[in-house]
């Protein structure tokens, strides 16, 4: 039972506020209180939801397509200063993926943050993709993980509980598999579900890899296949396969840890995780700071199953379009590399691979290393003289499907109503509903089912006029199904009785005793 006392008092203050002291953009007495006759200032819970939640459809952006673009990210940056502190080796102004601090004795604290929204719809699995993501970056620096912090945003209550604990749980254990302790964490009531950690490890100052030290002639190996950004759009539209979604899980959900150990082991220049700035973005960050240009050859790219399937209807998430405007300027297609073949490489990573820079006499060494982990690891070009630009070219081995129109998400059909429906103001009878069928009976009902929807009015006010237009037209049936209805939302019978007045100040005495006659039944 809620406490009366308590919901008074708080209430009085938000009246007199004319604000909700919970949310300010709301009135008081909000609909939430209306219609469930629930204070959630007053410290009073909704019903935790159950059953299973599907955690892209919550989401405008799935995974890291949900991060600020490179572009507007500099812009704001391009602003600030940081002041020279000599103990720090890759700071903000590097654009790295991860910051180096010198310790003592040449060794160095590594430091990163990432928090992104799902890019799975289960719970568990997101978290998992959280930790995965957010501890690559130390592995991108040669480092090693010790501790971590989680960030937590969620929407309490309006999505089951359980789903907040799932997606703890799936960052606990793959932090474990990493050996990485959690020791905290923060978390926020936020309407749009999204999970990270802050990750500190150390690793010896001579052994840091930076994605500033390419060189020419370097081989470029991908570890984990491109397209992620696109099997969550996919999906978020209905529109992606089961293959293709669990094998995007699977890649997502694979730590980089041997990658980067195996990459340090054979000595590569540069390193860099590809992630929500894309594959090109992030070897734009390379090509530029290294000195140098890049050439890649399409065709020798790994690709998540489905994918070219997806480029063939068109299917391109939003984010590729802010990292084309981000980095589009630094890259060259060469002839018969179309705008498709190139949109892919602009795709958000969220948990993607390592962009490994190494000697071409250690390549192949790295490779087979890789390979024998079972790591889909692939070269796919090489560093050479320039001055920032990246080259995409093609040898005409990989084709892309013909264009197709996407396939469409079935429309759900009509329903007939079932018996226990209300049968006045918001549906036909269960029979008419069935025999007028996109008739125009049918059409009159789902113009009288929009008009009841709560709008510029909201429902508790709705419900009234309700009562009072029943009262008016002395619809016995109408009035007892309103009635009935206002009551479960939390109206008083004075309430009730305020409304009828209303509508039998419109009708006059025999309205007037209509409505008498029913209270006296």
């Amino acid at each position: 039972m809620p406490d009366t006392q308590r919901r008074k008092r708080v209430m009085q203050r938000s009246i007199a506020l004319g604000h909700c002291i919970c949310d300010p953009k709301k009135p008081c007495p909000c609909d939430i209180f209306k219609e469930k006759n629930i204070c959630l200032c007053a410290g009073e819970r909704m019903d935790n939801p159950t059953g299973p939640v599907a955690l892209t459809q919550l989401v405008e952006k799935a995974g890291c397509a949900s991060k600020i673009d490179q572009a507007f990210l500099k812009e704001v940056l391009g602003g600030l200063s940081f002041p020279d502190n000599p103990h720090v080796l890759v700071g903000v102004p590097a654009g790295d993926d991860a910051g180096v601090y010198e310790l003592e004795d040449g060794t160095c604290l590594v430091q990163t943050v990432d928090v992104f929204t799902p890019a799975v719809d289960d719970p568990y699995l997101f978290g998992q993709i959280a930790a995965a993501n957010s501890v690559s970056d130390i592995y991108a620096m040669g480092g090693t993980p010790l501790t971590a912090l989680s960030v937590l945003g969620f929407p309490v209550r309006t999505i089951p509980d359980q789903a907040m604990a799932d997606i703890l749980r799936g960052g606990i254990d793959k932090m474990n598999e990493a050996g990485v302790a959690i020791i905290g964490g923060h978390s926020i009531n936020d309407p749009q579900v999204k999970a990270g950690f802050a990750v500190s490890g150390v690793i010896d100052k001579d052994k840091v890899k930076t994605n500033a030290r390419a060189r020419v002639g370097d081989v470029l190996i991908l570890t984990k296949p491109l397209g992620t950004g696109i099997v969550a759009f996919a999906n978020q539209i209905g529109r992606a396969s089961v293959e293709s979604v669990s094998a995007a899980a699977q890649s997502m959900t694979t730590l980089n840890k041997t990658a980067a150990e195996l990459m340090v082991q054979f000595g590569a220049s540069a390193c860099t995780d590809v992630t929500g700035f894309s594959l090109l973005g992030h070897l734009a960050e390379m090509v530029r700071r290294s000195g140098l240009d890049a050439e890649l050859v399409w065709d020798d790219i790994p690709l998540l199953p489905g994918i070219l399937d997806y480029i063939a209807q068109g299917i391109f998430p939003g984010a590729i379009e802010r990292n084309k405007e981000s980095c589009g300027k630094s890259v060259l297609s060469g002839p018969g590399v179309t705008e498709e073949m190139t949109d892919l490489l602009y795709d958000a990573q969220t948990s993607g691979g390592l962009l490994i820079a190494i000697a071409a006499d250690s390549a192949s060494a790295l490779l087979d290393a890789l390979h024998q982990h079972q790591l889909s690891a692939a070269v796919i070009g090489r560093m050479i003289a320039g001055k920032g630009m990246i080259h995409i070219k093609t040898n005409g081995t990989r084709t892309l499907p013909a264009k197709s129109a996407p396939q469409k998400k079935a429309q759900p059909q009509p329903q007939p109503q079932s018996q226990t429906q209300e049968t006045c103001c918001c549906s036909a009878p269960p029979a008419q509903a069935a025999s007028a069928a996109c008739g125009t009976e049918d059409l009159y009902t789902q113009f009288l089912s929009a008009v009841g929807r709560p709008g510029g009015l909201d429902a508790y006010t709705k419900q009234a006029i309700n009562i009072a237009l029943s009262v008016l037209t002395k619809c016995d049936s109408c009035l007892k199904i309103h009635v009935e209805k206002a009551r479960k939302m939390g109206f008083s019978q004075p309430e009730i009785d305020e409304a009828a007045w209303m509508g039998i100040a419109f009708g006059g005495s025999p309205v007037m005793m209509f409505y008498k006659s029913l209270n006296e039944k």
